[in-house]
């Protein structure tokens, strides 16, 4: 399969740079990508090429031109040769790359405009665009969500690790009118103590345990019936929140939800949300929670460009690989509608954009995404 999926590189490459021998025209559109061909994220490389293929074929303009060029894992003196070499060949807007650390270098290309597939910073900067799936537009599809099933208490909760102060800057947006911040310990042994703190379950089980030895004196119907009901819970008394914002992800992320059943938190009262899970199915079978919300990209969409992607490629797709097939749609119909890309002003417009993710516009000098909520139940997504 290897030796396939390098020769198929090898043929695309050759589409591409046949495409930038033919004869030039002065409409052409020249697109850079910037992506890693070698080294440690060779793999996400050759998903991104492969998913510009895709959108290629389907714009089906013979003037758009594709300059790929290696910028390595990890690799300033890389990166800037790349970027040097697109240059030179003509083009002012690049795809890529897809990681924030590298931004600092691409501040240096004043008139080059970057699409980036971040999702870390969804701030416009002088001559970068960041797509990827912003934490800020989770957070705003969440809000409408949270108020929408009229919570009113929600705890915002996050670990303790390298992310955190990234973390408290973006929450700060948050608008809900009575939110708490709770941040906990990345290690799972001590993740289920501190919960058990914030949802006061001591207390909860106490209260229990004393009503029960109360109803156990009585012997009225109604007591005996009340006493029936108490042997199939573990805690008395709710909880003093309504709504869960859980910003983790992974292992993590299940650790939380299990301690936070363990701590007798009930999902039919308490609303559990979390962030973009690229609908990873795992959550399906390490979870106990029944109804945990999120906010994602269109899923049908999703689904469908997968599917496209496997069947012209025989691999599946990195998940942010979708980003740049958007992101030729994006710069293509800024061209049509500009005649030109001379700078980042030129993507500044009112319009949303719609594109395999959903949908996107650009708003306060950021790139905000519309985003789908949906739910996991009986182990399937379902939108909400």
């Amino acid at each position: 399969m290897i030796k396939i999926i390098t020769i198929f590189l090898y043929y695309i490459f050759i589409f591409f740079n046949s495409n930038l021998l033919a004869e030039e025209k002065k409409d052409d559109l020249k697109i850079g990508l910037l992506a890693p061909f070698s080294g440690e994220y060779k793999n996400l490389g050759n998903s991104l090429l492969f998913s510009i293929q895709l959108a290629l074929d389907e714009v089906g303009d013979q003037n758009l031109k594709i300059i790929p060029r290696d910028s390595g894992s990890n690799n300033k003196k890389k990166l800037n040769d790349a970027i040097e070499e697109i240059v030179n060949s003509g083009s002012n807007v690049i795809i890529g790359p897809a990681d924030f650390d590298s931004f600092e270098e691409l501040e240096k290309y004043k008139d080059t405009v970057f699409i980036s597939l971040s999702n870390k910073e969804p701030s416009i900067s002088n001559n970068i665009i960041s797509i990827g799936i912003s934490l800020e537009s989770q957070i705003n599809a969440l809000e409408k969500f949270i108020n929408s099933e009229k919570k009113t208490r929600t705890i915002v909760m996050y670990p303790k690790n390298e992310y955190t102060k990234f973390i408290d800057e973006k929450i700060k947006s948050i608008k809900l009118k009575n939110y708490k911040i709770f941040k906990y310990s990345p290690d799972p042994k001590i993740i289920t103590g501190e919960i058990e703190k914030l949802t006061n379950y001591s207390q909860r089980k106490r209260n229990l345990e004393l009503r029960k030895k109360l109803l156990e004196k009585k012997e009225d119907e109604a007591s005996i019936k009340e006493l029936k009901k108490l042997e199939q819970i573990y805690t008395l008394g709710k909880v003093n929140f309504d709504s869960l914002i859980i910003i983790d992800f992974g292992n993590s992320l299940k650790s939380v939800l299990a301690s936070l059943v363990f701590s007798d938190v009930d999902d039919s009262e308490v609303l559990f949300t979390t962030v973009n899970q690229w609908f990873d199915e795992s959550i399906f079978y390490e979870n106990s929670v029944k109804n945990l919300y999120f906010p994602s990209v269109n899923l049908n969409n999703f689904k469908k460009y997968n599917n496209e992607y496997f069947k012209n490629f025989k691999v599946e797709p990195d998940e942010i690989s979708i980003l740049a097939y958007d992101a030729i749609g994006l710069i293509y119909y800024i061209w049509k509608k500009r005649g030109q890309i001379v700078s980042v002003k030129d993507f500044i417009i009112k319009d949303k954009i719609k594109g395999k993710i959903g949908t996107f516009s650009f708003e306060n000098g950021k790139v905000l995404q519309e985003l789908n909520i949906y739910k996991t139940a009986d182990k399937k997504f379902i939108k909400n």
